[in-house]
């Protein structure tokens, strides 16, 4: 409505239609060159841009990418994001970012927001609560491509961009064999998780064929308040770990706050390993051994899968990205 007044303030002052003056914005060749400048140079002066929704509508061209992540304060979501709009930007699209707080019905509310402004393509990391995707099937519905990437939907017919999860739980666990630790205090994310149950299952089955009489204590935190008071009433105990894995960067620095609290030396009075982004086992000295996991890089490969999609590829397809073990010294 803004815009179109705006336009309407644009004809009465140089007292033309705004036909006319809508197309003098476009030259069209039928408006004199003299017109068009005139009409430009008011433009300008005034600010005036064209009402992008109303331009969507018109033409059917749709310019927005959506983004919906857990959360944005993640480093791993926010290599991601920059991957995506640096793909966006060069190909013409803007994106539109919203976050879960892994709350289902603040996903249900994004979504709709999502369908409201007419997105061209929807990339999603799916809360914690979601079970059932249907909320995202009406985008599909309306021919708008989703692809999930990584905490995606266990249904086959939908479009994933993954991170190679098994082969991440066995590189940390013949990682962990290797250095011949026998007392693991393993601290995974949140159990609903496809992730957390694919690291998990490789993890243990690992273990299982290669180093079967390898003690595991289980647990999942989540995040770094409560890997923190796991690690410390480990720590505190008569038979200590070893070695602690931490399957992410919100548990790493939960777990090296205790160990730091404790006094401890890493590696010499406790080992940890990490599944990280990248940067946070960079922060230590000596720097955490951590099978790398990129969010740069999974944003890359989604940003090419979703231009497949609005070229209308329609085919379902799953990618993963393979996982690199980075020796960092604490292991």
């Amino acid at each position: 409505m803004i815009q179109q007044s705006t336009l309407k303030q644009l004809s009465e002052i140089l007292e033309l239609s705004i036909s006319t003056v809508s197309r003098a914005l476009k030259d069209h060749p039928d408006i004199s060159e003299a017109t068009k400048k005139k009409v430009k140079e008011l433009a300008t002066a005034m600010e005036y841009e064209p009402n992008s929704y109303a331009v969507q509508l018109r033409t059917k061209h749709k310019n927005v990418l959506g983004i919906l992540v857990p959360s944005i304060n993640n480093y791993f979501y926010d290599s991601f994001i920059a991957a995506v709009e640096e793909g966006a930007r060069e190909n013409g699209y803007s994106v539109l970012i919203m976050q879960s707080r892994e709350d289902l019905q603040i996903e249900k509310s994004n979504l709709a927001i999502f369908r409201k402004n007419m997105i061209a393509g929807l990339f999603a990391s799916i809360s914690i609560a979601t079970d059932d995707i249907s909320s995202f099937d009406k985008l599909t519905e309306q021919q708008t491509p989703v692809i999930f990437f990584d905490r995606v939907p266990e249904s086959a017919q939908c479009n994933k961009v993954c991170l190679a999860d098994a082969e991440t739980g066995r590189l940390a666990a013949e990682a962990i064999i290797q250095k011949g630790k026998k007392n693991i205090l393993a601290l995974f994310g949140h159990p609903h998780l496809s992730i957390t149950k694919k690291r998990l299952e490789s993890f243990l089955d690992t273990f299982k064929t290669q180093s079967p009489e390898t003690k595991i204590e289980l647990h999942f935190p989540e995040n770094s308040a409560p890997s923190k008071e796991i690690t410390l009433e480990a720590l505190a105990r008569k038979e200590k770990p070893d070695v602690i894995f931490c399957m992410g960067d919100l548990i790493l620095i939960g777990v090296m706050y205790a160990i730091h609290e404790k006094k401890l030396k890493v590696p010499d009075d406790i080992a940890v390993i990490s599944v990280s982004n990248g940067f946070i086992p960079t922060l230590y000295d000596p720097k955490i051994t951590h099978v790398e996991t990129s969010g740069y890089k999974l944003g890359k490969r989604a940003f090419t899968q979703m231009l497949s999609r609005l070229q209308n590829n329609e085919t379902p397809e799953e990618v993963m990205i393979e996982s690199l073990l980075v020796d960092g010294g604490s292991l």
